[in-house]
Formats: structure tokens, C-alpha cells, sequence
């Protein structure tokens, strides 16, 4: 991760093609498209990849959340709950279908807890969003049975995993829908794109009709469609459905590559005797996007990612005081500054969360260094970081 640092003529093959055609837009003009239709092709190689009945590809990680929480008929009067560690696009999807999201505590797993979870539920709550943070997953099987006991919707933001899997099931396949980023930085890029995943017949078709302004898309004339539903524009480019389609096909390796490199970096690590590294749920594999460990005290883990940035180690974060990913820094959903006008049930669920105690994920995240595993680099450039690594936090523990 990230799938771009290794781009090559599989992706420029495939950008070529659509420029060829001069058909950029992923609907209609048949007959000038010569025969390629790259978002239909990747929906169709994640669905193999994942092994999922379906997929929608869309054009964000964002648009795949909304997407996905307007065909599970969430909307105004209804909560979803969401953990305090993710990223903005978690609640800001919430947020934008008219509901209200509800965060709770982590563990471990740098993911939401499942006691924090049932905790949260009301007469209100429709949904549970567990959110595979940085590769792997939270206790899924404790979610689903919480989420069968309550009725309650599943549905995964495995923006940042992709490739993780639980119990032998891909991560995105467990719930009732999935979600998939390819931005920039994913582990698979379209550089601007995601992806709704799902086995559910009923919600297949409205993904589709949703993305694209309510169109039916049955006829071969995209003038006479009919609109059985009010929709948006969550569509993709056929340019960056392109470089994703590549990208998609060439997963298994990025994967390898991962995984690999994670090892070579832990096996360093693991000679600390103070470090813990992350737990994860049993059953489940990482996407190996990310390492992340904890060190013994907030003071120590500080002082550690001030010897990595004096050393020039990038791509470690100490995400306490991050503004994309911790409720800490969200002043802005605390304070509801929206430019629309929120609903009542909205104005009052965000002032809660500004007055609410994060202490637990606070115990957690200011322990909590994470690695981005590079995909550019070589197996001896890993072994060289792993090692100054290594020596750097035997300095503060």
C-alpha cells in the first residue's frame, strides 16, 4: 500500500484504451466504446477476487458509504453506530443520508468494541459500521451477533483492507454490504474511486440506479431509461475505473508484496520484549497494509516518533491527534459546523459526542504507532528501516 507506487503498461494498456475510444463516461455510447467497458470490468474482477455476487463501483470510498447506507433505507430518525477511530468519510456519510452517527470506544483491535457497541444501541440505532482500520478487522462474529439479536443492519467500511479476511470470508462479504476506497493511497488505486460489495439480490440493482441518477439502465439508450428511484451522481470514470481495473488484477501480488514486507518489519520489532503489537481477532488475516503496535506509555511512544521523524522515517503514524482519523481533532462534527441544515436528531447527537469520554480509545491510540507498509520498496530497504526501527524505540523503552 499504496498500489501506485508500482504502476507500469498494465495500467497505462488499459488508460490507452479508453482513450482511444473517447468514451470516458462508464454508461451508453456503445458503439464507440470499442468494445471496453472498464468499470463493468472491474465490478466483475473484484466480484471474482472477493468471491461477492456483486459489486458497484463508484466515485469514492465516500460515495460507496452513502450509497450503501441509502439502499439499507437508513435515513433522518435513525442512528448508526460508528467507532471513535476512522476516517471522516465514516460519519460524514452518515450525516449526509439524514442520520445521526453514534461513536463508541475501541480496543485492541484498533477497532470498535463490541461492548461499546452494545452499550450504544437505542430505539433509534439501524446500523453498526465496524470500520477495518489500517489491514484487519474487528471481532466480527461477537458484531454479527450483536447485530442479529438487535435486527440491526452490518455493514462494513473496509475502505483500508481490502484483502483482509475473517474465517475464511473476505473482508466487505460479512456484513450485509461492504465498502471499498480507491483513492490515492489505497492498496488498489483508481485514484479517485470505491465500491459497494454485496450478496443481497434487492440491493445490487439500487446501487446501480442510485449511482446514476435513479436510471434503470435496461434499455441500450440511455435517453429512454426510466427513473424508478430519485438518485445521485456517485458514477466513476471509465479513466479511473481503467488504472483500478489494472490495479485490481494485479491485487494478489500487491498482497504478496505486504505481506512480506510486514513480516520482515515485525520480526525486527518482536525482539523488543516491551513492544505488544496489535491483537487480531482469531480467525482473521490481515490485508498486512499496515503494522501496529503498542509501546509501553504515551510518553515513550511520543518520543519514539520523534526519533523516526529526526531519522527521516515517514509513513509511521501516531494517530492521538490526528484530524482525519480521531475524534479528538473533530471539532468541527462536535460543533455541527455544517453548511446545510442539520436535523434536530443530528444537532443533538453531535452535541453528545462533544461532551462524551473517549478515555478507553485514548489508552489505546496515544500507545499506538502505525507503519504503512510501502509496496516501492525493496526487501533490503525494508530490512535496513525494520533494523534503525528497532534500534530507535530501544532508545525510549
Amino acid at each position: 500500500m499504496p498500489g501506485f507506487e508500482l504502476f507500469g503498461e498494465a495500467e497505462r494498456k488499459e488508460v490507452q484504451d479508453v482513450l482511444n475510444s473517447g468514451v470516458l463516461m462508464r454508461y451508453g455510447f456503445d458503439n464507440q466504446r470499442q468494445g471496453h467497458w472498464k468499470a463493468k470490468a472491474m465490478e466483475l474482477e473484484i466480484c471474482q477476487q472477493l468471491n461477492v455476487k456483486h459489486a458497484q463501483l463508484l466515485s469514492s470510498g465516500t460515495a460507496a458509504l452513502t450509497s450503501a447506507l441509502v439502499v439499507a433505507g437508513i435515513g433522518a430518525g435513525d442512528e448508526v453506530i460508528v467507532p471513535a477511530f476512522t476516517f471522516v468519510a465514516s460519519f460524514e456519510a452518515v450525516l449526509m443520508v439524514g442520520a445521526t452517527p453514534v461513536l463508541v470506544d475501541i480496543d485492541d483491535t484498533l477497532t470498535m468494541s463490541p461492548a461499546a457497541v452494545a452499550q450504544a444501541i437505542s430505539a433509534k440505532t439501524k446500523a453498526v459500521m465496524p470500520v477495518h482500520m489500517c489491514g484487519s478487522m474487528a471481532d466480527m462474529d461477537a458484531l454479527k451477533s450483536i447485530c442479529k439479536t438487535e435486527n440491526l443492519l452490518l455493514i462494513e467500511d473496509a475502505c483500508q483492507a481490502i484483502g483482509g479476511t475473517y474465517k475464511g470470508q473476505n473482508l466487505g462479504t460479512i456484513g450485509d454490504l461492504g465498502c471499498f476506497s480507491f483513492d490515492a493511497v489505497k492498496t488498489i488505486t483508481c485514484g479517485e474511486g470505491g465500491a459497494v460489495i454485496t450478496n443481497n439480490d434487492l440491493f445490487a440493482p439500487l446501487l446501480d440506479q442510485y449511482s446514476d441518477h435513479g436510471h434503470d439502465h435496461l434499455g441500450s439508450n440511455r435517453g429512454t431509461d426510466g427513473h424508478p428511484i430519485l438518485g445521485y451522481n456517485f458514477r466513476i470514470s471509465e479513466l479511473n475505473a481503467a488504472v483500478g481495473l489494472a490495479q485490481a488484477r494485479r491485487l494478489p501480488e500487491f498482497l504478496r508484496h505486504q505481506k512480506h514486507y510486514y513480516h520482515i518489519l515485525k520480526t525486527a520489532l518482536a525482539r523488543i520484549p516491551e513492544i505488544e503489537f496489535r491483537r487480531v481477532p482469531e480467525g482473521g488475516e490481515e490485508s498486512y497494509a499496515f503494522l501496529n503496535f503498542f509501546l509501553p506509555t504515551e510518553e515513550q511512544t511520543k518520543a519514539a516518533m520523534l526519533l523516526f521523524a529526526d531519522q527521516g522515517i515517514g509513513e509511521c503514524f501516531h494517530y492521538l491527534d490526528n484530524n482525519w482519523h480521531y475524534v479528538r481533532q473533530w471539532d468541527h462534527l462536535k460543533w455541527g459546523n455544517a453548511l446545510n441544515n442539520l436535523n434536530e436528531a443530528q444537532k443533538i447527537g453531535l452535541a453528545l459526542i462533544g461532551r462524551q469520554n473517549f478515555q478507553r480509545s485514548d489508552a489505546f491510540l496515544g500507545r499506538n504507532i502505525s507503519c504503512l507498509i510501502k509496496l516501492g520498496m525493496t526487501s533490503t530497504e525494508v530490512e535496513q528501516r525494520a533494523e534503525l526501527m528497532a534500534t530507535l524505540i530501544g532508545k525510549v523503552v
